[in-house]
């Protein structure tokens, strides 16, 4: 990456993580916050915690194509204004219907594709994925985080000051749109990291997207149902006060972190990718269990135990469905792709919610757990029947405006290690899926370039 870009990289990554680190700052000190509001219900906390998703889900892709004719950072711009003011509704909230009026808001400033789009206009497409992971890195790094300073900073400001501290955030994002991002020279779609209105039936229709879609839904339904819970089980169960709970969330983030990366070898650079993500599911679903059995025995190593399975399972397939979705979504179609699973995993936060909510209010904090542990079984029913991946990488190659697809499909799919071509002249690029460990990429070169 040249200059130009670990700078569009850095401020976008920080962008994204001052946003997020907001939206998550909340969540595992919420439930404990609710108790005090007006209305309160159960389904209501559930609802309060996940309705950003809802909007977020709603909003992403037709924030990124408006981007596509305005410019990327008046819709990041706009789209942080949101956030900050929903941010300050929810903090000046007396009731729960206001707090999640002010996080439907902080959802609806959904800049998640402008920011890509912008990531891409600033990249070149041989530093392009690497710019897309320091900034995935980047979010989960922002959500680890939050769950430890969240209850740290609940015992000084209480959660209306983490909703102000959510609003600054905000402000701080706009600044660094401003002064931090470099200036785009002009922007194109790039179909590789935003959704094209065209791919859409072609994604809706591809069983393995579908089936992986599926799963990022039921993988963050899980996660924001079970913050519902728990912070209930650890005050009241364990008698862990509140202030003490980032002091459980710390050593299990940082080691589940460093446990999921010998499966990501295992399941990349050996390709037993489907072992592993089964098993995977599968961890998940007797964690969630595990959960339930050890809050309800009020023992916290138990739960800690239950608490470390769990997140090293999630760390290891938040990491490892992009990879999924990159390697099953056609030529061309990546970015289309992408944005449909980002949509079901805010659909799957929003319902996490809802559902985790109205089990709490039915069955208690087990009822939960045990939603959790079944959402993960029927995932694990679903994904059983995935195919082997192919192991196969994006790839975009520059070519010029008058290119005749007709002639130039065919030459590029001769070289050694192309397996799928998409020619799109008037974005001046040919989408690739190719094996990078066959790949000839000066014959790629030449056969780009060479004249009709």
């Amino acid at each position: 990456m040249n200059r130009l870009e670990r700078r569009a990289t850095s401020a976008l990554a920080t962008i994204y993580a001052l946003r997020m680190l907001g939206l998550f700052l909340i969540l595992p000190v919420f439930a404990l916050y609710a108790e005090g509001l007006a209305g309160t219900t159960p389904v209501l906390v559930g609802v309060a915690i996940g309705i950003y998703g809802l909007t977020q889900a709603a909003l992403q892709i037709p924030f990124g194509m408006v981007s596509d004719h305005i410019g990327r950072k008046p819709v990041i711009l706009f789209g942080l204004a949101l956030f900050a003011a929903g941010s300050g509704v929810a903090a000046e909230a007396e009731t729960i219907h206001g707090v999640i009026a002010g996080r439907a808001l902080q959802g609806a400033g959904a800049i998640a594709a402008a920011v890509l789009a912008l990531a891409a206009d600033l990249t070149r497409e041989e530093s392009r994925l690497r710019a897309m992971a320091i900034i995935g890195i980047t979010i989960g790094v922002a959500f680890s985080a939050s769950l430890v300073l969240g209850p740290l900073l609940d015992r000084w400001m209480g959660v209306p000051g983490l909703f102000w501290l959510t609003a600054v955030l905000g402000v701080a994002g706009m600044g660094v749109v401003i002064f931090g991002v470099p200036t785009e020279r002009g922007h194109r779609v790039h179909r590789d990291a935003e959704a094209v209105p065209g791919q859409f039936a072609r994604v809706l229709r591809d069983p393995e997207l579908l089936r992986l879609d599926a799963g990022i839904f039921l993988l963050h339904l899980g996660l924001t149902a079970t913050f519902v819970a728990l912070p209930l089980v650890l005050r009241d169960q364990l008698e862990l006060a509140p202030v003490h709970h980032g002091w459980l969330y710390l050593p299990v983030m940082v080691v589940a972190f460093v446990a999921m990366v010998p499966f990501i070898i295992v399941a990349e650079k050996h390709r037993r990718m489907r072992g592993v993500f089964l098993g995977a599911i599968a961890a998940v679903a007797l964690a969630a269990a595990g959960l339930g059995l050890a809050g309800q025995a009020g023992t916290l190593a138990g739960v800690a135990m239950a608490l470390l399975v769990y997140f090293t399972a999630f760390n290891l397939l938040e990491a490892s469905l992009p990879s999924l979705i990159a390697k099953a979504a056609p030529a061309g179609a990546k970015g289309t792709a992408m944005g449909v699973y980002s949509s079901a995993q805010f659909l799957g936060a929003f319902t996490g919610g809802v559902a985790g909510g109205w089990a709490h209010g039915v069955a208690g904090a087990e009822g939960v757990f045990g939603l959790i542990s079944g959402a993960a079984a029927l995932w694990w029913l679903i994904a059983r029947g995935m195919a082997p991946p192919r192991y196969l990488s994006s790839h975009v190659v520059a070519v010029p405006a008058d290119a005749d697809p007709a002639i130039l499909t065919p030459r590029l799919a001769a070289v050694a290690g192309v397996v799928e071509v998409e020619v799109v002249p008037e974005e001046e690029a040919a989408y690739l899926k190719v094996e990078l460990d066959r790949l000839d990429r000066e014959g790629l070169e030449a056969a780009a370039t060479a004249a009709p």
